[in-house]
């Protein structure tokens, strides 16, 4: 599959709620952040770039670990404790035909962790006083779309059951374990359809409105990519700007992200300060723009355009660090009003969330957010990965003040997250400095 399994999500979620309640806020007084990154080491033959402490090697050594295991060429961390950057490190190459090192402030395809993203920006909408968007509204009569019917057959009915809650809890009737990913199938709906190539949104869409669900809304959840590129249309028909526009403008610039935006296609046009994106074999793939041309496959399998909501961002793990700050100390950067911020994590209703029993599950997934709640005291941790030909990625935001972002320029299974927590628990002393003024 080109996306995370819910198989990942649960191993994941088994080191989220081990050790690190208690996050000890020894801290090592502030040094000169020049001086540091002037003893930057190459670590097992691996280059790394940005500032190195000692005391936060277990870090880099789970980092190298992973890399050389899998053989990936370049990856990117960004640690924060409490609102403040306190580890930001490259490893490897960006570019490997040219030995181009990975910089800390790198951009990357993010694959998944773009859906957190898509999330806020509909709650944003759920929240103004303007747009006024509610979660229960039904999707497909807002979006005022025609579907695409093969000859014969009629709308399934329970398309107009779908609503915006649940395109965000993956339980809008679509199961690609049935009937594949509709997000990739673009050679199919191109041929039916009579269209050229690339697959536009409208048009995937009106193709999927013309086919039956697999299950009956809200019944169950059934990761879903479709679903987030539905959403990216809602929030284009509400507010009448692209969705890369309206998410640019009211949810990363007050986060104070500036360099975040939907990918490109092809290698030669990555954006400045772009990693290149390798799947380790040479492998080739039939163009999403054109079947009879093979490109390698992180540049064929298909477009960051037509991903753009559920998969098509690219972004530094020092954006993602500040996502993540902007939404856990909301009264430095606010986005979400407490109250839509409750929203995005609330357990699910049943059957959602829930046993077949009716017992709460100990992970479900909220409005874009895996979700673990600890007991006694009603905090959670939250985290989102993404996986496709050349990326894997990670976001990680523990109850105890403790994050991270992980991304690397090849995808690769390995528990990175588990090797991240262990790392941490080795941390006896975390840096005094906060290094987001030096990433702009």
């Amino acid at each position: 599959m080109l996306y995370h399994l819910v198989a990942g999500f649960l191993r994941c979620s088994v080191m989220l709620c081990t050790g690190m309640a208690n996050l000890s806020l020894t801290t090592i007084p502030p040094v000169e952040v020049e001086k540091e990154i002037a003893s930057t080491p190459v670590i097992e033959g691996i280059p790394t770039t940005g500032a190195y402490l000692p005391a936060m090697h277990p870090f880099d050594a789970a980092m190298i670990a992973h890399m050389k295991a899998h053989r990936i060429p370049g990856g990117a961390l960004a640690v924060v404790v409490r609102g403040r950057l306190v580890y930001a490190r490259g490893y490897g190459y960006a570019d490997l035909e040219r030995q181009t090192p990975v910089q800390p402030d790198a951009l990357f395809r993010i694959a998944s962790v773009s859906k957190p993203i898509t999330a806020v920006a509909i709650l944003t909408l759920v929240q103004s006083s303007r747009h006024r968007l509610d979660l229960d509204a039904p999707v497909f009569p807002l979006l005022g779309l025609k579907p695409f019917l093969p000859e014969g057959k009629t709308p399934d009915p329970r398309l107009n059951a779908i609503t915006v809650r649940h395109l965000l809890q993956h339980s809008g009737g679509w199961d690609r374990e049935r009937s594949g990913d509709i997000m990739f199938q673009h050679f199919q709906i191109a041929a039916e359809m009579g269209i050229p190539l690339p697959v536009d949104h409208t048009s995937l869409i009106r193709w999927t409105m013309g086919r039956p669900l697999d299950f009956d809304p809200g019944t169950r959840y059934a990761y879903s990519n479709f679903g987030y590129c539905v959403l990216g249309r809602v929030i284009e028909k509400v507010t009448g700007m692209s969705y890369e526009a309206y998410v640019r403008k009211h949810v990363l610039a007050p986060m104070g992200i500036r360099r975040a935006r939907i990918g490109r296609g092809q290698k030669s046009e990555r954006f400045t300060g772009e990693v290149c994106y390798y799947d380790g074999d040479e492998k080739t793939t039939a163009a999403y723009f054109d079947r009879s041309k093979q490109v390698p496959t992180p540049y064929g399998f298909a477009s960051p355009q037509t991903m753009d909501a559920h998969g098509g961002w690219i972004a530094s793990v020092v954006d993602l660090a500040r996502f993540a700050v902007a939404l856990d100390r909301p009264g430095v950067r606010p986005v979400l009003n407490p109250s839509t911020t409750a929203q995005m994590y609330a357990r699910p209703a049943p059957p959602l969330g829930h046993t077949a029993d009716g017992s709460p599950t100990p992970t479900y997934y909220g409005l874009g957010w895996m979700v673990r709640p600890l007991a006694p005291n009603g905090s959670a941790n939250y985290w989102h990965s993404g996986s496709m030909p050349g990326t894997s990625a990670l976001l990680v935001r523990l109850a105890n003040g403790l994050s991270w972002a992980v991304l690397f320029n090849k995808r690769a299974d390995g528990d990175i997250d588990g090797a991240l927590h262990r790392a941490a628990a080795q941390v006896s002393e975390w840096p005094a400095w906060d290094l987001f003024n030096r990433y702009r």
